[in-house]
């Protein structure tokens, strides 16, 4: 399977809760209908990413990278690889390759959609339609920090970095999970 086949197929399954994540969904949907080259970094216009919400083995905690470019605490999590086949894979190699944490484990039903601008490794002007899931980390985990990452920190759930223009989402994807 390529990552724009499972892309239409894990978007045409997941029923969100929220009216506005639905109405995401849709949008998504149309975007894969209308660029077979969705899920591929090139497409200008945008493309479908995907993200990792790390939790630590108590939920309690979840992983954090300070990232360079954007400048903020955010999930793990970037682009769709030519070497992935799914979304829930390409967050998981993600969350694997940024945390340094082997043995992750990925829940491949989606936990939250969020569409965003940003300038990334195009250097233009482009939007990520990101698609997040959960991902859990086995008992004793501790991070290591790759060159992708200014900083890498497990922070409580009650107690989350602030978010100055309340984009990252963060506090949105643990709503959606109770």
């Amino acid at each position: 399977m390529s990552p724009h086949a499972d892309a239409v197929e894990v978007m045409s399954a997941w029923r969100p809760q929220e009216r506005g994540q639905e109405a995401l969904r849709q949008a998504y949907l149309g975007f894969l209908a209308a660029r077979p080259d969705a899920c591929l970094r090139a497409c200008e216009p945008g493309h479908i990413t995907a993200s990792a919400l790390v939790f630590d083995s108590t939920a309690t905690r979840v992983l954090l990278t300070l990232h360079p470019r954007v400048g903020r605490w955010l999930q793990l999590g970037g682009h769709c690889e030519p070497s992935d086949t799914t979304l829930a894979g390409a967050a998981l190699r993600e969350a694997t390759e940024e945390s340094g944490i082997a043995d992750l484990r990925i829940d491949p039903v989606p936990i939250h959609v969020d569409v965003h601008p940003i300038t990334c490794s195009l250097g233009l002007p482009t939007r990520h339609f990101d698609v997040r899931f959960a991902v859990r980390a086995p008992a004793g985990a501790e991070p290591v920090r790759s060159p992708e990452s200014i900083d890498l920190q497990w922070w409580p759930v009650d107690a989350l970095p602030a978010d100055p223009d309340g984009t990252a989402g963060i506090h949105a994807m643990l709503a959606a999970l109770s």
